[in-house]
């Protein structure tokens, strides 16, 4: 018999990647989502008939705990999540949400006796390293993030780390590093959504020139969304990743420049390239590289796709939408 599996954040970005790709697997699915994010849907997860959805605030740990039961899995990808300008608007309601929702979630699971917690961290566990490329050991080796959102996710890590020791709660912790793709709509103000979408419907829009934060210098390995479902699934699924951490990333490393100069070139093919540089945001990181041997060698996965042959169609994805005025 296929596991039953709960999904929480299953209406977002990622999350209706990985519900995809489960419900391709057979899998019995619950999705517990509060919609908060605007581009959350619930019509990503599937029909009704191959998954439940619930509705839910899972800072609410009795309900919680009723949703939980009879699962055995709980991939937890619930978090309050967006761009660096989010980071920096909300830390409070980073830190404090965050917090509740791993209380509920990792305590509904161990109480009643999931097999295991896939919880979905994130690259920003890395903000202060010096470390490059960055290998999973290096946490427990680095300062601690300096921004809420950074610290949140680590703290979710020690959630995994804890009930394990003190509980049994078997975990699986799965660090996504830009993670781009159709279905992650762009933000109203600078720095709201992740920076390809940010980029491109300013550029849609006829910014020019183009403001990018920062010296334009930064670096990021942008992962296909269907890549980082992909190794989710690979990991939750391989008995090798119990109790482990992975890094699942594209390997391939761009500066934000460079990134801009590219999507330029589909967005206003034959029009100049001018960028005015502007001033970033306190915790905007220089460069963020993982190591990704560790899922190569343990759950034999790599990413598959290449920014550049995705990105055309994330572009008319975005150019479509803003054509219909569907934001």
């Amino acid at each position: 018999m296929a596991k039953k599996i709960v999904v929480t954040g299953g209406c977002g970005f990622i999350g209706s990647a990985v519900v995809g790709l489960l419900a391709e697997r057979g899998y019995s699915l619950r999705v517990i989502d509060d919609l908060s994010k605007a581009e959350s849907r619930v019509e990503r997860v599937g029909s009704p008939g191959q998954v439940e959805f619930i509705q839910q605030d899972l800072t609410d740990a009795d309900r919680t705990r009723e949703l939980f039961e009879g699962f055995d899995v709980c991939v937890n990808l619930a978090a309050k999540i967006g761009g660096i300008g989010y980071f920096h608007r909300h830390p409070a309601e980073i830190l404090s949400d965050n917090n509740k929702i791993y209380s509920s979630t990792f305590e509904a699971a161990m109480k009643v006796g999931m097999e295991r917690m896939v919880y979905v961290s994130s690259s920003m566990v890395f903000e202060s390293t010096d470390r490059f490329p960055s290998k999973e050991t290096d946490v427990d080796r680095i300062p601690v993030p300096l921004s809420a959102y950074g610290f949140s996710k680590l703290v979710g890590e020690w959630y995994c780390r804890s009930f394990w020791k003190q509980h049994k709660l078997p975990f699986t912790i799965i660090r996504p590093f830009n993670a781009y793709g159709i279905n992650e709509a762009p933000g109203d103000e600078i720095g709201y959504a992740h920076v390809i979408p940010d980029l491109v419907k300013k550029m849609l829009e006829g910014q020019d020139p183009l403001e990018l934060l920062g010296d334009g210098k930064q670096t990021r390995c942008f992962t296909h969304v269907s890549d980082i479902a992909h190794g989710l699934v690979t990991a939750m699924e391989s008995s090798a990743a119990v109790n482990e951490d992975f890094n699942i990333s594209s390997p391939e490393e761009l500066s934000i420049l460079d990134l801009a100069r590219q999507l330029h070139e589909l967005c206003c093919p034959g029009k100049p390239f001018r960028v005015a540089f502007v001033e970033g945001f306190e915790h905007d990181i220089a460069r963020r590289v993982p190591d990704v041997e560790k899922a190569r060698r343990l759950l034999n996965w790599q990413a598959r796709h290449r920014l550049a042959d995705k990105m055309p169609e994330v572009v008319g994805w975005i150019r479509d939408h803003l054509a219909a005025g569907t934001w």
